[in-house]
């Protein structure tokens, strides 16, 4: 998902593709774990999209304070 895809979605929908990447991050570590992962690169994928999400959350928190 590119940012400017995520910029489109409201607040509500940001929180509700974070917790399911969250979750699918969770079973990704616990599939490495016990050495059944087959594509570990979807692990800095998730990362990053939770990071993406989370920033374009924390810029409108700031853009509201601003005003």
């Amino acid at each position: 998902m590119k940012i400017n895809e995520i910029r489109k979605l409201s607040d509500e929908e940001i929180l509700k593709e974070i917790e399911s990447a969250k979750e699918e991050l969770f079973n990704l570590r616990f599939n490495q774990a016990t050495g059944n992962l087959e594509k570990p690169s979807r692990i800095n994928e998730l990362r990053k999209l939770v990071a993406r999400m989370k920033t374009v959350l924390r810029e409108r928190q700031l853009g509201e304070e601003v005003k």
